[in-house]
């Protein structure tokens, strides 16, 4: 039997049966916490006029129409295979290609044993068809139908996913690639290229039963105070002390992050069983670090790690010709996992960032978090290189091969000197000119603190929990500023739904920003877009145990 997650209970108690909308869109509910504020009854649904004339303003073209299934199935990684759950038998699942101005309608078919949904992550759409369960839809049931129904208004690169537990960490998720009929760039091929980390059926393991480890690998320890939730570890030193509890060593490096050795931990953690039963290993990480991802760098120790759902061992080859332009659309659909990716030979020039173009800069290397994207173009050389995606922090590499004429491959351990050569980062972007925000001062600033700690487990966006009925409140036509305040010792992917927020004065337009710890990472979106609209770790480890909150334009 499934145990249920937090959002799944709170979603089954204010969802309607059947196919009406949400109750709490119109029942009671609260304002930010501790102050008397707006109630349910005072926010836009995410059905009303209000979302249907946005939409309407879209000027809804021609209908395309795609078939889903989401379906358990039997997977080929690369020379393993794993029952998991996946969008028509395939992983990634196939990609949806739609031009800007059409319609998509997307019938999706629930042949899963429990319910889900589709949340198309990056497009500004109509809130109805967002696909966060408990909050904007229903869920779609085990055995039942949902026709998604929304119009493609901006060109990018965008994927779509489960917003429902941690299904995501399955096989459901799959490109959606929104061209541009007046397409700017001039290259001769495409790629894309979805990296993820992989546990789904392997040795017994599934992200339900990963998510339980972690949440009960630290209960009954006592740590000493040490809840990283709201400290400063900017002004923490403790000198590489060590400390030594029930037969494992907690080492706390200068960014005062609690740590504890794989080695040491296995001796308890081997044995641990999961849901249900289940006598899968343990896949708690320990010790995982990145001084790019400011320390630690992630909570679940992978067995694999995929481009375009293969391991390094039996890797996906792309073929070009010598000379050709090719375009490289990245996806991270990871759980955990940010990917430092580089293309062995060759430098690449980043075009777009989460679907946006940037001002065009040059790097040997790209990291993306969980959710992010880029699209790069790349003159490419003659003969046989690989596309690297090196598992940050975690000292495990996923790839796929690039073609272009006779020749050995390399072998799956090589690393591609470009890994270690200049990496561009988000804020080091320059939108480009026509998607750069107007300058205006905000009309509104919400303090987003992102709280939590590995040892509780209890990752959380103000120190509470997620809860659908608690949000924070814009009207339409403002600008806002999101202040996310990173008081934890790790790293977060901070996603908004429905919206794009511009990083600094001049910054690129993204959905997804890497926040590090003891960091603050300013983010302007133009509310044009109504209803209500999660606010998430893109960890869906992170989210999943309450790191998740709710946008909600007033009346």
């Amino acid at each position: 039997m499934r145990t249920p997650t937090r959002r799944t209970a709170l979603g089954a108690g204010i969802a309607l049966a059947g196919g009406g909308l949400l109750a709490a869109c119109s029942g009671s509910g609260s304002g930010r916490s501790g102050h008397a504020g707006p109630t349910a009854r005072d926010y836009l649904a995410p059905d009303g006029k209000e979302v249907a004339a946005a939409e309407a303003a879209r000027r809804p073209g021609p209908v395309r129409k795609v078939q889903l299934t989401a379906t358990p199935s039997t997977l080929d990684l690369g020379g393993r295979t794993v029952r998991s759950w996946s969008y028509g038998d395939e992983l990634p699942g196939k990609e949806i290609r739609v031009t800007a101005g059409e319609t998509l309608e997307a019938t999706l078919a629930n042949h899963l044993p429990q319910a889900t949904s589709v949340h198309w992550h990056g497009l500004a759409l109509r809130n109805d068809m967002d696909g966060t369960p408990g909050l904007s839809q229903p869920p779609v049931k085990a055995g039942a139908s949902f026709t998604y129904r929304f119009a493609a208004a901006h060109p990018g690169t965008y994927w779509f996913h489960p917003h429902s537990g941690v299904q995501q960490d399955r096989g459901l998720y799959a490109p959606l690639i929104v061209e541009d009929p007046k397409e700017p760039l001039s290259y001769d091929k495409e790629w894309v290229v979805v990296l993820d980390d992989w546990v789904d059926g392997v040795d017994g393991s599934t992200p339900d039963a990963v998510l339980a480890e972690l949440r009960k690998g630290m209960e009954g320890m006592d740590h000493g105070g040490m809840d990283h939730g709201g400290m400063d570890h900017g002004n923490m030193d403790h000198g590489g002390m060590d400390m030594k509890h029930e037969g494992m060593t907690m080492s706390l490096g200068r960014s005062g992050a609690g740590r504890v050795s794989a080695a040491s931990f296995a001796t308890g953690a081997a044995a641990r069983k999961g849901p249900g039963g289940g006598s899968g290993p343990s896949r708690m990480m320990m010790g995982a670090t990145s001084d790019l991802l400011g320390g630690d760098a992630g909570d679940v120790a992978y067995p694999y790690y995929l481009v375009n759902g293969r391991t390094a061992d039996d890797p996906q080859t792309f073929r070009a010709e010598p000379g050709d332009r090719i375009r490289i659309r990245f996806v991270n659909a990871g759980g955990d996992t940010a990917f430092r990716v580089a293309l062995g030979g060759h430098r690449m020039t980043v075009t777009h960032t989460d679907g946006f173009p940037v001002t065009h800069a040059e790097s040997d290397a790209l990291l993306l978090g969980m959710g992010e994207r880029y699209d790069v173009l790349v003159t490419v050389k003659d003969g046989v290189f690989p596309l690297t995606a090196l598992a940050e922090g975690k000292k495990q590499s996923a790839r796929a091969l690039l073609r272009t004429g006779p020749g050995a491959a390399p072998k799956p351990t090589a690393r591609p000197k470009e890994l270690d050569g200049k990496l561009l980062r988000a804020d080091q972007l320059t939108a480009d000119a026509p998607v750069r925000l107007k300058p205006r001062t905000p009309d509104r600033t919400i303090e987003l603190r992102l709280t939590g700690s590995m040892e509780k487990y209890d990752w959380a966006i103000n120190g509470k929990p997620y809860d659908p009925a608690r949000r924070h409140p814009v009207r339409a036509g403002e600008r806002v500023r999101l202040s996310f305040v990173n008081t934890t010792s790790m790293w977060h992917p901070m996603h908004l739904h429905g919206h794009t927020f511009a990083l600094g004065a001049s910054g690129p337009r993204k959905d997804t920003a890497i926040v590090l710890p003891g960091r603050t990472v300013h983010a302007d979106f133009d509310a044009d877009n109504p209803g209500l609209w999660m606010l998430h770790c893109h960890n869906v480890y992170h989210s999943e145990s309450g790191m998740m909150t709710v946008l909600g334009y007033l009346k």
